[in-house]
């Protein structure tokens, strides 16, 4: 299979064509079934910033493909991600709610406009800091409380809140314990740890 990558391949998966990248990430997701490298009971996702819109999208388009997710900073209301932070910043990105047409492609994949009552969602940790300038933490939060009332799946939706950082830099102490919180959680999902281990 050969790997695109360069400037088409970037316009290819941005503003009306951002299904595209969700779209390929299911592709990723149904070829490892498929081949015999995990099952969706088996696999679980993880990305922060950009890639936690690609993972709130991923877990409400398709939840039963997944067996837990981490949603790390993440953008997840598309409809009011220019309100705060760098938004405005990423309009050439992602295309403006003040635009009825770009507001329809922002609302067509939006995962906090997605949440559905009664659907089994995976089990998903998100993470936020309370110094990020760029994603504002509100995104987790109200995609939190929106899938603990809504989801029907197995649980725990979980929100990890953590003070006097910022978007992505903090000491490596912090990021060590970040990854270990989020790793912990994935691998009690899997089976990997026992259910009483961290978080």
């Amino acid at each position: 299979m050969a790997v695109k990558r360069g400037a088409q391949w970037h316009r290819s998966g941005r503003g009306e064509n951002k299904q595209n990248t969700f779209d390929d990430f299911t592709a990723a997701a149904d070829h490892l079934a498929a081949t015999g490298w995990t099952r969706p009971d088996q696999l679980a996702i993880m990305g922060g910033s950009n890639g936690g819109l690609l993972v709130g999208a991923a877990l409400t388009q398709h939840p039963e493909k997944y067996a837990a997710a981490v949603c790390m900073a993440p953008l997840l209301d598309m409809a009011r991600y220019e309100l705060s932070g760098l938004g405005p910043s990423w309009v050439a990105e992602y295309g403006s709610a003040g635009d009825p047409a770009q507001l329809q492609t922002l609302l067509s994949y939006s995962p906090y406009h997605h949440v559905t009552r009664g659907t089994a969602y995976p089990p998903v940790l998100f993470t936020v800091s309370d110094g990020d300038t760029r994603v504002d933490p509100l995104h987790a939060r109200k995609m939190c409380a929106a899938l603990q009332h809504a989801s029907s799946g197995p649980g725990p939706v979980l929100l990890r809140h953590e003070r006097g950082v910022g978007h992505g830099a903090r000491a490596r102490s912090r990021e060590l314990a970040l990854l270990a919180d989020c790793l912990a959680f994935l691998g009690c999902r899997l089976g990997l740890l026992p259910k009483g281990g961290r978080p």
